[in-house]
């Protein structure tokens, strides 16, 4: 048995998902006749109470889409300096967009107003940047997958306000957040100008993202996509698996979450852990001692048939998913213990 914590995006499609998937009625989603996309891009921006959706392969495409929608060449994207956007989209923000970035310094990755409100440049200093955009990602991967309240993101959206900046959520894992407050999904299409949803990831679906926002925004995000490459044709048997997946892999998370909670338990017996970060979802991030490099640790792991991932020359990411049970629990601990 292999016990793969590598991320969330390992998962399989149930037995279920793959009947969805296989039954679903198919066009040409490039002509906008595939109804199963069409359905799935409907139902995604009625849930969150938002004009329109575009279903894209990536949560890469969908940032990426958004930040190049909302900016102009040389506009200035304001978020965290642990933000996916900037460390793992290869370089896209400036690539596609032609935009910079003002990194800050959140906590575990969280933005505050007043962090937001201290970048902000002056729009008549022609030496810096227009500040355009604001995003924020939520769960936050680097920072252990915490996430914000909607009392904190309606304080950030009024420093956007008082200043004209978009609001844009990379919302790669913001149902692990929405099961673990309870707040509702419209108010975040309230909040934001923008989301990004992942389906592949806590969800369990093989393949797929969706970008939310006004219909003019995503007209002209559909646009971009084509540009990118990212039109596809009988796109119906992924869209189907998104169906499904928001109909039935939502609720289920608490069990993501309450596996990884278990996994910092044991990790608090092992010797060679020296921290672990607070565990608020289904990803646990833990540091080693100076003398161990995460990545000899990783192919220790290995070598007993856990999959990881370093997260730092000292740190190491579990990440919990619909795939790793019980018993790939209990055979954790053990296989630790070794």
């Amino acid at each position: 048995m292999t016990i793969d914590l590598r991320s969330d995006t390992v998962t399989q499609p149930t037995p279920a998902m793959r009947e969805a998937m296989f039954s679903a009625p198919l066009g040409d989603d490039v002509f906008g006749d595939d109804p199963t996309v069409n359905a799935l891009e409907t139902k995604a921006a009625e849930l969150f109470g938002m004009e329109a959706a575009l279903f894209c392969p990536s949560g890469t495409m969908t940032n990426q889409l958004a930040i190049r929608t909302h900016t102009r060449p040389g506009d200035e994207v304001i978020c965290d300096q642990l933000s996916h956007i900037y460390l793992y989209e290869g370089g896209g923000t400036m690539a596609n967009a032609l935009v910079s970035v003002a990194l800050l310094p959140g906590v575990r990755g969280k933005l505050t107003p007043e962090l937001i409100r201290d970048a902000v440049n002056n729009p008549a200093d022609p030496h810096r940047p227009l500040s355009r955009l604001v995003s924020l990602e939520n769960t936050m991967n680097k920072g252990g997958g915490c996430y914000y309240t909607v009392p904190e993101i309606a304080a950030i959206q009024q420093v956007c306000k008082d200043h004209k900046l978009v609001l844009h959520l990379d919302g790669a894992r913001l149902f692990n957040a929405l099961i673990e407050t309870g707040d509702s999904p419209e108010a975040y299409g309230q909040l934001f100008d923008s989301i990004s949803i992942c389906l592949s990831k806590g969800l369990g679906c093989p393949v797929g993202s969706l970008l939310l926002g006004k219909r003019d925004f995503i007209a002209q995000a559909r646009r971009y996509r084509k540009l990118m490459g990212g039109g596809w044709r009988q796109a119906g048997f992924l869209a189907a698996a998104g169906i499904y997946a928001l109909d039935h892999h939502v609720n289920r998370l608490k069990i993501d979450h309450s596996r990884a909670r278990k996994i910092g338990a044991i990790l608090e017996k092992r010797p060679e852990v020296e921290e672990i970060y607070p565990i608020d979802t289904n990803i646990v991030i833990f540091r080693l001692p100076e003398s161990i490099l995460a990545a000899d640790y990783v192919d220790q792991l290995a070598e007993k048939g856990i999959r990881a991932v370093t997260f730092g020359k000292h740190l190491v990411r579990f990440v919990t998913h619909l795939d790793f049970t019980d018993e790939h629990l209990t055979e954790l601990e053990k296989r630790l213990a070794v």
